[in-house]
């Protein structure tokens, strides 16, 4: 009692119960949660911040400076400031500028460092265009006049120029949309047919077959190329064709200092005069690049352009290394839990298990490469595809190897999660099912499987955010920088299991340690993450809402 009335009342000397510990434990356990979820907000805010600021367009600067004994004029966006010590000033603290200039192929580099101090006059010109091109980045310039293909020239003080220049754009755009498709769709679909054609004929002349026979098929096979190549070389006029009018209009321009420049309007994607821009219309702009930089392909080494392939590989390998991982998964923790005698064996297998995820990706990666590519793989090609080799076709990289790798990394997690699953559900509903005469995979399947399943979910969407931010062991098993077809489309056979891939993760890695041009890439970089992180939440709540709503549909199961 004395001790009681010592810590209720503050008597010198008095002990320190253990409710008064564990307060301050929580305490700095929230303390804990409260500094992390600061961080992870700040992240991602920045992240968001960054990658969406990629879109907004930016106003256009032109400056009038003097370095070194000259003046220049320069024009661009202003895209970083920081502070630099002069040594040739004693150390004096001067702030420099990160000024994109664009016109790559006037200056040989699109981005220059500008001390603020050489600074003579700034100005926002509101005729000042920049422009997106099909090669050396975008182009900054002030337009001079449209030569088109009839001799017919409409200068830039013109009050139809932009009208016009915009129907050209377009008229562009959509050519271009007919090239690909020509090139990749049709004359695409006729040399797959001619390599199946080449594959036929090369494992005729193998031999296994009577001469007759081969003498028929060899003679059909070459009915059939001298068709394929006849409807090539009509296509390929029709691709040349197209590609000789993306030439006939130039536009001629003038750089800020005076150059004068002509471009093909067929290599222009886009325009915009940045700086006469209302609100209304720089919120148009912000949704039309976000929406060309998702179903856009990438361009200028990735550094430009869009991302779709990148999405689409992720998405689909994603959900393909969740269809392969769920079934291992939940077979083999029912096993061990409902099966399996428990003693050390069992034991030892769990404790592997767990092992397991605290393994490098890397060596997963390096697994599906020695187990998966070299070993099934080259057994697939030897088997069914020998008509094909040297050429491989599952015996290297790809998304189905990809896949698998991604499954067996995240095999752990769905074991562990499914087995606090079947654990929880209660045992009088097991005994319940028993009792009245079920056998005991009826009461597994019907009974705690539904129970469990919400918990299940959960390991799967762990799974999920895991498998879909791995970048490591996809480099060793079939992701590339730029993948010119995707593993879905609408040729026979629709899935393409072997093809590489391009992935989100690699994407962003590729394009901020291996881009020839870091700062041009460096905005890529945001947008990318940006997106990746989007498409990982996305996958997530759509599993938890169907973990939800069967946690709601079973829910009277666990009483």
């Amino acid at each position: 009692m004395h001790d009681i009335a010592k810590q209720k009342y503050g008597v010198p000397g008095a002990r320190v119960s253990n409710s008064q510990l564990g307060e301050s434990k929580v305490w700095l356990t929230a303390l804990g949660l409260t500094l992390g979820i600061i961080m992870v907000t700040g992240l991602l805010l920045l992240i968001l911040f960054q990658g969406l600021a990629v879109f907004w367009p930016r106003p256009i600067e032109q400056f009038t400076i003097t370095r070194n004994g000259k003046t220049e004029v320069i024009a661009g966006e202003v895209r970083k400031v920081q502070n630099k010590r002069d040594l040739g000033k004693g150390g004096e603290t001067v702030q420099e500028w990160l000024f994109f200039t664009g016109n790559k192929d006037a200056t040989g580099n699109g981005f220059i460092y500008l001390n603020v101090n050489d600074i003579r006059e700034r100005t926002q010109p509101k005729d000042i265009y920049i422009a997106e091109r099909m090669e050396y980045g975008d182009s900054i310039f002030y337009p001079v006049s449209i030569v088109l293909a009839d001799g017919k020239t409409i200068p830039a003080s013109d009050p139809s120029f932009n009208k016009e220049f915009k129907r050209l754009v377009t008229e562009v755009n959509d050519r271009r949309a007919d090239i690909q498709a020509v090139e990749k769709g049709k004359i695409g679909k006729i040399n797959l047919k001619l390599n199946e054609l080449a594959l036929e004929e090369k494992s005729l002349n193998l031999g296994g077959v009577d001469e007759s026979t081969k003498s028929q098929k060899l003679a059909s096979i070459t009915e059939k190329r001298a068709k394929l190549q006849s409807e090539y070389e009509v296509l390929a006029k029709e691709a040349q064709v197209l590609r000789a009018k993306q030439h006939e209009d130039t536009l001629n321009y003038r750089l800020a200092d005076g150059t004068e420049r002509k471009q093909a309007v067929g290599d222009v994607v886009h325009f915009v005069q940045p700086n006469a821009l209302s609100f209304g219309g720089k919120l148009g702009e912000f949704f039309y690049g976000i929406w060309e930089f998702i179903i856009g392909e990438p361009r200028e080494a990735n550094t430009e352009g869009g991302i779709f392939p990148a999405i689409f590989g992720t998405f689909v390998m994603t959900v393909l290394m969740s269809a392969l991982v769920t079934p291992l998964g939940v077979i083999a923790a029912i096993y061990l839990r409902e099966y399996a005698r428990q003693g050390l064996l069992v034991q030892s297998v769990r404790i592997s298990v767990n092992n397991l995820a605290g393994v490098p990706s890397i060596v997963f990666g390096v697994f599906g490469l020695g187990f998966f590519v070299y070993f099934v793989g080259a057994s697939i090609d030897q088997i069914f595809f020998s008509s094909a080799l040297p050429t491989p076709t599952f015996g290297t990289g790809g998304i189905l190897w990809a896949s698998f790798t991604l499954a067996l990394l995240t095999l752990p997690v769905v074991i562990v999660a499914t087995e606090e699953a079947l654990v929880a559900v209660p045992r009088g509903v097991r005994e319940a099912g028993l009792a009245c005469g079920a056998s005991k995979w009826q009461m597994i399947q019907r009974v705690v499987l539904p129970s469990a399943l919400p918990g299940i979910l959960t390991g799967v969407i762990l799974a999920m955010a895991r498998g879909a931010g791995e970048v490591a062991p996809l480099m060793l098993v079939g992701v590339v920088k730029l993948a010119p077809s995707l593993p879905l489309d609408l040729t026979a056979p629709f899935i393409h299991a072997e093809r590489k891939f391009m992935h989100l993760g690699f994407h962003i890695y590729d394009l901020g340690f291996q881009s020839p041009d870091s700062e041009a890439a460096k905005p890529m970089v945001f947008a990318t993450t940006m997106l990746l992180i989007l498409l990982v939440v996305v996958m997530n709540v759509a599993a938890i809402r169907i973990r939800n709503n069967l946690r709601k549909k079973y829910a009277a199961s666990t009483f």
